[in-house]
């Protein structure tokens, strides 16, 4: 694969390599590197050298991620995914509390309901007694 890709290098290609595929190319370019690397080092490693033995164009250099950006999209992500979180939360305590406060509503009318009730059943007796005598 690694001389394959050397004999007709194109950009598209290059960046559709798998890791494997970049391990052997890596390999092939006498490169210093260790196979338990991220692949996007190995790439970054692989294309610094392709564009220096001007394989490739300096157009290359743009597949490049540098291993800040990629920390600091991870770190991004993760943020991201935290105020995901945190808005669910508060949703849902917004939603149980809705859910208390029409509990305790429903609680309040039942008991108003039924102290009238109580009410006009004591009105009642005290009425019907009134007739009877």
């Amino acid at each position: 694969m690694p001389v394959n890709f050397l004999k007709t290098p194109d950009l598209e290609g290059f960046d559709n390599l798998k890791k494997e595929e970049l391990v052997l190319l890596a390999k092939h370019l006498k490169l210093d590197f260790k196979v338990s690397m991220r692949k996007q080092i190995i790439k970054n490693l692989v294309i610094d050298k392709l564009v220096d033995a001007e394989i490739l164009g300096e157009e290359a250099l743009e597949l490049k991620v540098e291993n800040v950006d990629a920390f600091k999209l991870k770190q991004l992500e993760l943020e991201h995914e935290l105020k995901l979180k945190e808005l669910e939360m508060k949703e849902m305590e917004k939603i149980k509390e809705l859910e208390m406060k029409e509990r305790l509503e429903m609680d309040k009318k039942e008991k108003e309901d039924e102290f009238k009730l109580k009410e006009n059943l004591k009105m009642r007796k005290a009425r019907d007694g009134e007739t009877e005598n």
